[in-house]
């Protein structure tokens, strides 16, 4: 498939307003700005995926940050989490810079595309399973255009779930760091815990154990 095809992929998704709870929560996030975002424009739509369309890796996260990609119009973009992200893929050789702050920033992923499992920032960050059903097939739509995947790095035990719910796996395997479950024929899931600052500072994920996981989609994705 084609950029083109990712585009009109994308097109979809920023037009999505299937769950009427997040259209109207996405919406009150922006009213409600933090200080340190005052007077900033508000993208409050659907975010669609961002990367590269050669993507081998895609990496998966929970919903979209009420004051990141709600914010600035592209996933993992100007928040903490996007900063210990972006790190972690600049140190694996897969972005071209640390840091992920804007949508013009130039930041470019190599083989590499990153998107949520809900595209929409819900409240408390908890979407439902009916808003997780809503946006399977923006994640399908994806999948299906970037033909050279091999892997999907789900962040967190909700992305994980989602993606298996999303390919029908009955029996669900368990959600581990560095866990690794094949798809039939399709691409492997890979499970890392989520690099929210509270899994950070909380020690429950470090950045070499981000780290390694990351080595380890590059391995699965023939990139080393």
């Amino acid at each position: 498939m084609s950029s083109t095809e990712l585009d009109r992929v994308g097109a979809r998704i920023v037009a999505c307003v299937r769950c009427p709870r997040l259209v109207a929560w996405r919406t009150e996030a922006a009213s409600r700005a933090p200080e340190r975002y005052a007077g900033q424009a508000y993208r409050s739509r659907p975010v669609p995926g961002f990367g590269d369309p050669r993507a081998r890796i895609f990496v998966l996260g929970l919903a979209t940050a009420a004051h990141g990609g709600n914010r600035t119009g592209r996933a993992f973009t100007g928040n903490p989490t996007a900063t210990l992200l972006m790190r972690a893929l600049h140190r694996a050789g897969l972005a071209d810079r640390p840091a992920s702050d804007h949508a013009g920033d130039g930041l470019r992923l190599h083989r590499t595309w990153l998107a949520s499992a809900v595209r929409c920032a819900p409240p408390a960050n908890r979407p439902t399973p009916a808003e997780r059903d809503n946006c399977l097939p923006h994640l399908s739509a994806e999948v299906a255009a970037l033909g050279d995947l091999r892997v999907i790095v789900c962040l967190g035990g909700f992305a994980w779930r989602a993606a298996l719910h999303w390919a029908g796996v009955r029996p669900k395997p368990r959600f581990a760091h560095g866990g690794e479950h094949r798809l039939g024929s399709g691409p492997v899931l890979l499970g890392s815990y989520h690099p929210s600052p509270r899994n950070v500072h909380t020690g429950l994920l470090t950045e070499p154990m981000l780290d390694a996981v990351f080595a380890q989609a590059r391995r699965l994705a023939g990139l080393t």
